[in-house]
């Protein structure tokens, strides 16, 4: 399996970068504000929830509205990408119907769009870090292997819902009811481990591999700490295993997927 996933990774590599590049084109073609759109979205949700939690509850979180940025950057591109990976293989079923295209490079089309404003998101974060002048410190570093955790788990679950999508039309709502609840687990608005009553809020920062991410993310950026390395090669394993047990799925499976859709 690991060859031909390699094969096919060198030949539909480029694919996904062309497909995505279109993707991001399509979305803002007709739009007068054109890609400015993808920094004033994020932006207009960052003040709203920084009104809404940081003025109305009254939040004492230091420089809380980097805080939520940094949340609603991480999560945007979790929540998006696990949500389009539903019905994956149905909204492109003029591509799959007609050419071969291993069905996993379609995950990865959505991992470089959604990625891409995620980016975008995190250069806001660090124009808002010089405006309300966060010191920086080189534990910034670990943002890379925290991203490169996120995406790889992203992909891993990804690709069980690409495959189990085709299959169960009812998916997509068990999805969106999940990713809702695992929204207010993960800390977008505040510290899992300090507002949720002990022990339970350290467990939640350690098993939801979403709301630890956050953590690291916010403790590396924004407070100059060290995140948990161990945890961190850990959940990047799970990805990993993830991953692996995704694509043999999808290969073992994706004759099928063509007949049922």
């Amino acid at each position: 399996m690991f060859k031909r996933f390699e094969k096919d990774i060198k030949k539909y590599f480029a694919y996904s970068l062309v497909a995505a590049h279109s993707k991001l084109r399509t979305e803002v073609a007709n739009s007068y504000l054109n890609w400015l759109w993808w920094i004033i979205e994020p932006t207009c949700f960052m003040l709203i929830y920084t009104f809404i939690f940081g003025y109305v509850f009254h939040s004492s979180e230091p420089f809380f509205p980097i805080f939520i940025f940094i949340g609603l950057s991480m999560w945007e591109f979790f929540n998006r990408t696990v949500n389009q990976s539903v019905k994956l293989i149905k909204a492109n079923k003029s591509v799959v119907s007609k050419v071969y295209i291993p069905k996993y490079i379609l995950i990865l089309e959505r991992i470089w769009v959604n990625g891409f404003k995620m980016i975008i998101s995190f250069g806001i974060v660090i124009l808002m870090m010089v405006c309300f002048k966060v010191p920086f410190s080189w534990y910034v570093l670990y943002f890379i292997p925290i991203l490169i955790t996120l995406v790889t788990f992203v992909f891993g679950c990804s690709t069980f819902l690409v495959h189990y999508g085709v299959f169960v039309e009812d998916l997509s709502n068990i999805t969106n009811i999940f990713l809702r609840l695992l929204f207010y687990l993960t800390g977008i608005f505040y510290h899992v481990s300090s507002k949720v009553p002990a022990p339970y809020g350290q467990l939640l920062t350690r098993y939801n591999p979403m709301a630890f991410l956050l953590e690291s993310m916010r403790e590396a950026i924004l407070y100059g700490h060290k995140p948990d390395i161990k945890l961190l090669f850990i959940w990047f394993g799970l990805g990993l295993l993830f991953s692996a047990a995704g694509i043999r799925l999808i290969y073992r499976n994706e004759n099928s997927y063509v007949k049922v859709i």
